[in-house]
């Protein structure tokens, strides 16, 4: 049925029972219609939308502050319009300004039809959680925040999950002092980003009071940070849900980058009138993604035909 769960008003409920489940809650980034469609076809039941990714698609720019919150909302609202069944956790960087704001954020986003919605411990503008140079507000001051958004949002089971970035800068031990506070400020579940060892993600996870998101850098080779493992290998740590906020970010890239390089050689250089299957998805491939099996019975329905 297309009218689907999605539509209810127990989003935040099934998220809560799917992150304190036994099993890990895999969760890929999403950030636009292509993402989100592609991650419900597969099987998952959340999608993480990708601050970066978003920030990266719609605005052109790394993820360093320039996507503003009616950006990152607007996107919001049509990632859950297209969803039929998949629920959507949000990430609203720092909030958007101090515990005032972080109520409107948190009252949009759920009306927006979001399940769960994520914000930082950073100064703002804030930075991807794996660049250098972050800084974070003093913890009484995100405290607060967890605090406006808890007592925000209007459905008990909207779920408000806290993130701390002081591992990188302060250290772990700081870190796992400031989730606590958060849990206790009322956050539903806790993330820590950019967690530098196994050691590291195993200390966190034993040491706070409520179920652990952290994420796993597919795509970030290059840079110094979390280590990979497997979704299991995360479970037996005793972390409830993983992210992967980059795999389909870079893979899209990837993909442009090689089916353009063919293109700029064979087409443009060489005068060449080629067709890859191998680079490109076919058009009914997109079209079935898309919902054009939907569009044809609203349109069998209504317009006749």
């Amino acid at each position: 049925d297309w009218s689907s769960d999605v539509c209810s008003s127990d989003l935040g409920r099934q998220f809560k029972e799917l992150i304190n489940a036994p099993q890990i809650l895999v969760q890929p980034g999403v950030f636009d219609g292509y993402t989100v469609r592609l991650v419900e076809r597969m099987g998952f039941k959340v999608g993480a939308i990708s601050g970066a990714g978003v920030s990266e698609s719609r605005m052109g720019w790394v993820d360093r502050g320039v996507m503003t919150f009616d950006e990152n909302l607007n996107n919001a609202r049509r990632l859950a319009d297209c969803c039929d069944k998949l629920l959507l956790r949000v990430d609203a960087d720092t909030g958007y300004g101090n515990a005032m704001n972080v109520h409107f954020v948190v009252r949009a986003f759920e009306k927006a039809g979001m399940a769960a919605l994520m914000f930082e411990d950073q100064v703002w503008p804030k930075r991807c959680g794996h660049m250098k140079g972050k800084s974070c507000i003093p913890a009484e001051e995100m405290v607060q925040k967890v605090k406006a958004a808890v007592d925000a949002r209007r459905d008990n089971d909207f779920c408000i999950v806290s993130r701390t970035d002081a591992a990188g800068p302060h250290g772990v031990d700081e870190a796992i002092r400031r989730l606590n506070m958060y849990a206790e400020a009322g956050a539903d579940v806790l993330y820590a980003d950019a967690l530098l060892s196994k050691e590291d993600i195993a200390k966190v996870a034993t040491n706070v009071p409520k179920k652990l998101i952290v994420n796993m850098g597919l795509g970030m080779r290059s840079r110094a940070t979390t280590p990979l493992m497997s979704p299991k290998e995360l479970q037996d740590l005793g972390v409830g849900g993983v992210s992967y906020p980059r795999i389909l970010s870079t893979a899209a890239l990837k993909g442009m980058q090689n089916a353009m390089a063919v293109f700029r050689e064979e087409v443009v250089k060489h005068n060449r009138v080629i067709d890859r299957p191998d680079l490109l998805a076919s058009f009914d491939e997109l079209n079935d993604l898309m919902g054009m099996k939907r569009l044809d019975e609203l349109e069998k329905k209504f317009v006749g035909g």
